[in-house]
């Protein structure tokens, strides 16, 4: 299935989510800004009301509420309300953008191949937390992250794009985090604008790509003396 722009004339609405800062989120609004980028954001929901993602949306003029998973009986529930909000603002395609919440099974079911990730590994490898200091011990000589589908399997689900980012010999956690987080900000919009122009496809576990789309040269690390 390939998602179809509507709502402002070629412009894919998206529904962000948060429970943070907000540095992906940001790197989506600055795409957005660009006559040529083929989405919008329609809404920005967190669930905490404290999120700094929220006023970085408002600063930008777009819709940001915030539902607190506290004041909701249960999953169920606090999902329902995230689930009526996001399609009373016509959202087509769901972002997480450092949403801290587990989503149920039927969250996932309802938005399946219209909600996406992005996670700080080149997945496969390193599904979980944690993954710059994992990334480290297993000696790995290049790390990234990926935008994905979600399904209910943790950092599962078909692949649509990937930044890979070379592991430096003196790296720590912290300065592979940054420059994977660097990396993210270039994927993120990137990967939402395929899905927007119609080139993304799922088909199983999969997702298939329309051209033309070049590829990069082939990078080794270390390089060549």
């Amino acid at each position: 299935m390939a998602l179809v722009n509507s709502g402002t004339p070629g412009k894919l609405k998206l529904g962000v989510l948060i429970s943070g800062r907000g540095s992906n989120l940001q790197a989506l609004l600055n795409a957005t800004t660009a006559p040529d980028f083929p989405a919008e954001v329609a809404l920005v929901l967190s669930n905490k009301a404290d999120a700094a993602g929220l006023e970085r949306a408002r600063g930008a003029g777009v819709p940001a509420l915030a539902l607190p998973h506290k004041n909701y009986a249960d999953k169920p529930a606090f999902e329902q309300a995230m689930t009526r909000a996001l399609e009373d603002a016509g959202v087509q395609l769901v972002c997480l953008a450092g949403f801290m919440r587990l989503l149920s099974p039927w969250f996932v079911d309802h938005w399946r191949d219209r909600l996406i990730n992005i996670h700080p590994s080149l997945l496969p490898a390193f599904p979980g937390i944690d993954t710059h200091q994992r990334a480290l011990d297993a000696g790995v000589r290049f790390h990234g992250c990926t935008v994905h589908y979600v399904r209910s399997e943790v950092d599962s689900g078909p692949i649509v794009a990937q930044a890979a980012v070379p592991v430096q010999a003196e790296d720590t956690a912290d300065t592979l985090s940054a420059r994977v987080l660097e990396a993210e900000h270039q994927l993120y919009p990137h990967a939402v604008r395929l899905i927007a122009e119609g080139r993304v496809t799922v088909e199983g576990n999969r997702a298939v790509l329309a051209g033309p789309l070049p590829l990069p040269a082939t990078a080794l690390n270390p390089t060549p003396a």
